[in-house]
């Protein structure tokens, strides 16, 4: 399986951010917007997760590292790229953390509500979708992209064709992930499997373990782009998945600030020049979001 050694040939190749900053900026083709960290001063007031950041000196940011084009960790240089990094990056930069002030602290699915809870990470930026059972435990600030989820599939395979199809097919998404809990309670298929991460779904996949991977259709397309002759991306959504980044629960000054500078890189065109040079090489629809009220 070759998902994890194309990575490097396929971020060389555009489909995901060339490097994060100091990580390897990338040059001026394409390329998302250099955010730099305002004023040292910079205050959240009444934030007790921002006064434990200045206090410390840095920022810890859960993310994800095996989705090329959103949350990608170079195998060989460790270097971080993609659609979520890039969004991460510019909230720490409007926090007042610059690049060398940035922890990236790779978080699986099911580990991602206890992080924050227990202040492992400052904030989670991962394809993290918001929903109501989250909420119990974590807030959001938010949405900062919208996707559905889709299926993944074998090239030569045309027996899937969406959800409808799935009956009697081995399916295979992450543990905690909201693909696959709504996978069982639609009563989809009932031959399930579940796994730590994507790649590992992905490489089922590739051996005939699994007859489809599911999730949201902006990760699937990354794993597409990577091996067109193997994989291919069925095309029909069935589901909203709205992300958004991940706070702790009572901190709402801190979900207030973020919101503002989401807001602020959505009408000043920061977010659709960091969605195009990342993101947007997929070939996933860009949509702009509508940040939540609550």
């Amino acid at each position: 399986m070759r998902v994890r050694t194309l990575a490097v040939g396929l971020l060389v190749g555009g489909l995901a951010l060339t490097g994060c900053g100091k990580e390897g900026s990338p040059g001026d083709s394409g390329s998302p917007p250099q955010t730099q960290a305002p004023a040292a001063d910079v205050n959240v007031e009444g934030s007790a997760t921002f006064a434990k950041m200045k206090s410390r000196g840095n920022v810890i940011i859960g993310v994800k590292e095996d989705q090329p084009g959103l949350g990608f960790k170079d195998p060989t240089t460790g270097k971080y790229s993609g659609f979520d990094i890039e969004i991460a990056k510019l909230v720490a930069a409007k926090l007042g953390f610059d690049e060398s002030k940035i922890q990236y602290k790779a978080i699986p699915s099911a580990g991602r509500e206890q992080a924050i809870i227990n202040g492992d990470v400052d904030y989670y930026v991962g394809t993290y979708t918001i929903n109501d059972k989250r909420k119990q435990q974590i807030s959001f600030a938010g949405p900062y992209f919208t996707a559905g989820q889709d299926l993944l599939v074998k090239k030569d395979d045309n027996s899937i064709t969406g959800p409808e199809t799935l009956k009697g097919k081995k399916v295979c998404s992450v543990t905690g992930s909201t693909p696959i809990q709504r996978v069982r309670d639609q009563k989809l298929t009932d031959q399930i499997t579940e796994l730590q991460n994507y790649s590992q779904c992905v490489t089922q996949l590739d051996q005939g373990q699994v007859d489809a991977v599911t999730t949201d259709d902006a990760i699937l397309k990354g794993y597409a782009a990577q091996e067109p002759d193997k994989f291919k991306v069925v095309g029909k959504t069935f589901s909203k998945e709205p992300y958004g980044i991940g706070l702790p629960k009572d901190d709402k000054p801190l979900r207030d600030k973020v919101n503002e500078i989401l807001q602020n890189a959505l009408d000043d065109g920061t977010w659709q020049k960091i969605y195009d040079s990342t993101l947007g090489k997929s070939g996933a629809t860009a949509q702009k979001p509508t940040l939540e009220k609550y």
